[in-house]
C-alpha cells in the first residue's frame, strides 16, 4: 500500500527510514524542488498506520510547493513526518531527534525543515546539534528566530481582513463573528489580533489547559469540537488539523468566510466547489498562512529585520488574495484553482 501511494504521488522523491529505537517511521517527501531547495516543516504525532502518515506527508508537501509558488518565494515544497508509538517515551525523543537530524545533514540542503504540528523551537535546536545547518526556527538562544507562530498568525489575520473586504466591503473586524478552530501557537495569537481589531471571538479547542486559559481568563464563549461545523460565525478560521472541509461538515456550515491556518483543510479539491456553491468564500490556506515560510528563512538568512518580514507577509498574503479573488470571480472557477493557477504559472516559467 504504502509503495502505491509513493509510486502514483506526482513528486520527486520520497525518502523513508525506520528509527529501531523507539520504533518511528520518519518520511520525508520532497514534492518539488523546481524553485529552490525542498522546504518544509517537521511533523510528529501517533498515526493509526504507516499508509495514514505517509499520504499527510505527499498531502502537506505538495502544499508546500504551492505555498512557495504563489509569492514567488525560491523555495520547493517537501514535508517530513516521524510517525510515533501512540506513548513515546520522553527519555527516547531527542536521540529520535538527533538521529533524524543526521539524516537531515545527510541529505546536504536537499531539504530544509522548521517546526510543525508535534514539534517546536526547543525540538529544533535539538534537530540542529546533528542536523546543521538545514534547521529553521531554533530557539533565539541558539541563534534562530524562534516560533513562526506570531508571524503566520500575522497573515492570517491579514487573509481574514482582505476576504472580509471582499464579502462585506471593510476590512474592519469590528462586531465580527470569528470562530477559531485551535488554539495553539497560530490560533491562540490570531485571537489575541482579532481580539485588539474589535472581533467577537468564539473558539474551539481540545487541550484543557488553552480552552481554561480562552475561555475563564480571556471570557470567550467556548465551542465544543463537535460543534464547530454547526456555530453560526462571519468567519470560520481552521487553525488546528486539516480534512476540516469535507462533505459532511461543509453541509453545515453557517459562515461567509473560511480562512485559516490549518494546512490542507480541504479534505479533497472538489470540496472547494462545495464552497463556493454554497457561496462561502475560501482563502486558501497555503495563500493564508504563508507568514512563517516566508518570513523565517528571510529573518534567518537573508537579514530580514523583524518588522521587514512582517511587513512582507502582509503585503504579500493581501496582493495574493486579491489576485486570486478577482480571478475566481472573473473565470466563474474555485478560489482553490485561482490559487493553484498562480502556483502553476509561476512553475512553468522557472522551468522554461
Amino acid at each position: 500500500m504504502v509503495e502505491s501511494l509513493i509510486r502514483e504521488w506526482d513528486g520527486e522523491t520520497v525518502i523513508v527510514r525506520y528509527d529501531r529505537a523507539t520504533g518511528a517511521w520518519i518520511f520525508i517527501a520532497i514534492h518539488s524542488t523546481q524553485l529552490g531547495p525542498a522546504t518544509g516543516g517537521t511533523r510528529m504525532k501517533h498515526y493509526p498506520d504507516q499508509k495514514a502518515a505517509l499520504e499527510d506527508a505527499l498531502r502537506l508537501a505538495a502544499g508546500m510547493t504551492y505555498k512557495f509558488a504563489v509569492p514567488g518565494i525560491e523555495r520547493g515544497g517537501g514535508k517530513a513526518v516521524i510517525s510515533i508509538a501512540e506513548c513515546l517515551e520522553p527519555e527516547s525523543r531527542p536521540g529520535l531527534l538527533r538521529r533524524y537530524g543526521r539524516l537531515i545533514h545527510q541529505l546536504g540542503g536537499f531539504f530544509y525543515t522548521g517546526p510543525d504540528v508535534g514539534t517546536s523551537s526547543v525540538d529544533m535546536d535539538t534537530i540542529a546539534e546533528t542536523g546543521a545547518p538545514y534547521i529553521f526556527c531554533r530557539t533565539p538562544a541558539a541563534g534562530g528566530a524562534g516560533s513562526s507562530g506570531p508571524v503566520t498568525a500575522l497573515g492570517v489575520f491579514t487573509g481574514i481582513q482582505v476576504a472580509c473586504e471582499h464579502v462585506f466591503g471593510e476590512a474592519s473586524m469590528k462586531r465580527r463573528k470569528v470562530l477559531v478552530q485551535g488554539a495553539g501557537s497560530v490560533g491562540g495569537i490570531l485571537i489575541e489580533h482579532l481580539l485588539n481589531a474589535g472581533a467577537e471571538v468564539l473558539f474551539s479547542e481540545v487541550d484543557d489547559m488553552l480552552i481554561q486559559r480562552f475561555k475563564d481568563e480571556l471570557g470567550l464563549q467556548f465551542i465544543p469540537v463537535e460543534k464547530t461545523s454547526k456555530t453560526e460565525c462571519d468567519v470560520f478560521a481552521p487553525c488546528a488539523f486539516g480534512g476540516v472541509l469535507n462533505e459532511n461538515t461543509i453541509p453545515q456550515l453557517k459562515c461567509r468566510i473560511v480562512a485559516g491556518g490549518a494546512n490542507n483543510q480541504l479534505a479533497h479539491p472538489e470540496d472547494a466547489g462545495r464552497l463556493r456553491a454554497k457561496g462561502i468564500l475560501y482563502a486558501p490556506d497555503y495563500v493564508v498562512n504563508v507568514g512563517g515560510a516566508m518570513a523565517i528563512p528571510g529573518i534567518e538568512t537573508l537579514g530580514w529585520s523583524q518588522a521587514d518580514a512582517e511587513e512582507k507577509v502582509v503585503r504579500s498574503v493581501r496582493y495574493a488574495l486579491q489576485r486570486i479573488f478577482e480571478m475566481a470571480n472573473a473565470e466563474g472557477i474555485t478560489t482553490d484553482e485561482a490559487a493553484h493557477r498562480i502556483a502553476e504559472q509561476r512553475l512553468s516559467a522557472q522551468g522554461d
